[in-house]
């Protein structure tokens, strides 16, 4: 009986990638519900701060009891560092991001995010946090990367293209959906500005992956995850509220009113930021950064088909296009990392000093082989509220840095 209950144990390896598929299935539901909240006139500046009241609330407390070891005392340092970090991470990240997807959709706002590994890369290699080696497949595998998906975001901003189909929009119209959600008008070209849209998005991008570089330092110092995100979170709280205070006024705006409202409220909170949060994590640690990060074209297609039903988005031309260029590039940069950390094991494992033996078990011993595998004790520090996969890049070039500050 114990060998017929061993034998219906999963495997780990596909625990794995079932969870990263509902991983990224809650993130393109994010991007939907975040649209439908804003086609039912839910206020960008109050909704993210209810979004992170929320993940304050459920994160806050874990941080408080399981790291009480880990975390270093509280210094004025730090609070300065944490207030910085909500402010590319939570303030403009977020507020970016609502901006944008208000002038575009839910795919194309998904599209785009894939080109932020590219251009941390480019912010890390800016900084010296990252080696960049022309001469070699890997470092031209991430600079070619990096310019598809530059081009791929540039094409979705500039050239719209005409629309390619509208899928059931016949059951839309019938009813079939909850029309609440459904709102046409502002995915129709009289009230979008597609080009400013895509601004903000590059926006969100570039606030995202500065929020990642300077989250490297920061953590090697306060190496407790849990409560940097809760401080973070904290600070945007602050920061959304002090925004508030001059641009949202209107008492009413503040309210629930309708259950729909309160739905997508408590679904990004509770299932993008806390519940997602937790599966990354344990995602990184036990998959490795790079295998979190292959799956994140998954949800841009998720998101297109869920924004098909549901919102009856129309696709473009132009978007279709920069979407695939961003991919491959996604891919591109993802292969360069992963390539590069295999010749940085390789070469370590060849300079390494022989261990201590006689001579005859140094000639019987097997020759040196190295693994591929990622060490993911460390990968946990890089996690995220919105997204999974930048932090196994920002762990790339973190640990690229202090590898050639051993050897250097």
């Amino acid at each position: 009986m114990a060998d017929i209950v061993r034998g219906c144990v999963v495997p780990e390896r596909v625990k794995l990638h079932v969870a990263m598929l509902a991983l990224q299935f809650g993130y393109a539901g994010f991007h939907i519900v975040s649209r439908a909240a804003l086609n039912m006139g839910i206020s960008k500046i109050v909704f993210p701060i209810y979004r992170n009241i929320i993940a304050l609330l459920l994160l806050g407390p874990a941080a408080y009891f399981l790291e009480k070891k880990e975390r270093p005392p509280l210094t004025l340092s730090f609070l300065v560092q944490f207030f910085l970090l909500a402010l590319c991470g939570i303030t403009a990240n977020q507020g970016f991001y609502l901006l944008g997807l208000y002038y575009t959709t839910p795919t194309f706002a998904s599209a785009i995010q894939n080109s932020v590994p590219a251009i941390t890369f480019i912010m890390a290699a800016i900084l010296g946090l990252e080696e960049v080696h022309i001469r070699r497949r890997d470092g031209l595998a991430k600079i070619v990367g990096t310019v598809a998906c530059v081009g791929g975001a540039t094409i979705i901003t500039l050239y719209k293209g005409p629309p390619i189909t509208k899928l059931w929009l016949g059951s839309l119209n019938s009813g079939s959906l909850n029309p609440e959600l459904y709102d046409v008008e502002p995915l129709n070209m009289k009230t979008e500005n597609w080009t400013l849209g895509c601004i903000y998005l590059l926006g969100n991008c570039l606030a995202w992956s500065g929020w990642i570089v300077i989250q490297a330092p920061v953590l090697k110092k306060y190496p407790a995850r849990l409560s940097v995100t809760s401080f973070t979170c904290l600070f945007g709280i602050i920061q959304f509220l002090a925004i508030a205070a001059f641009f949202e006024k209107d008492p009413s705006h503040w309210k629930m009113h309708s259950g729909g409202e309160l739905f997508t409220v408590l679904y990004a909170g509770i299932v993008a930021s806390g519940i997602a949060f937790s599966v990354q994590i344990w995602c990184i640690d036990r998959g490795g950064p790079v295998f979190v990060a292959v799956y994140q074209p998954v949800q841009t297609i998720a998101v297109a088909v869920m924004a098909s039903i549901i919102l009856g988005e129309q696709f473009y031309l132009g978007g279709i296009i920069g979407a695939i260029l961003i991919i491959a590039g996604l891919y591109l940069v993802l292969w360069g990392k992963s390539e590069e950390k295999r010749l940085n094991l390789l070469t370590k494992a060849i300079m390494a000093p022989p261990q201590s033996s006689t001579p005859d078990e140094e000639e019987a011993s097997t020759p040196i082989t190295v693994s591929s595998n990622v060490d993911n004790s460390t990968a946990k520090q890089f996690t995220n509220l919105t997204q999974p996969l930048l932090h196994g890049l920002n762990r790339n070039a973190t640990a690229s840095a202090s590898d050639a500050t051993d050897k250097h």
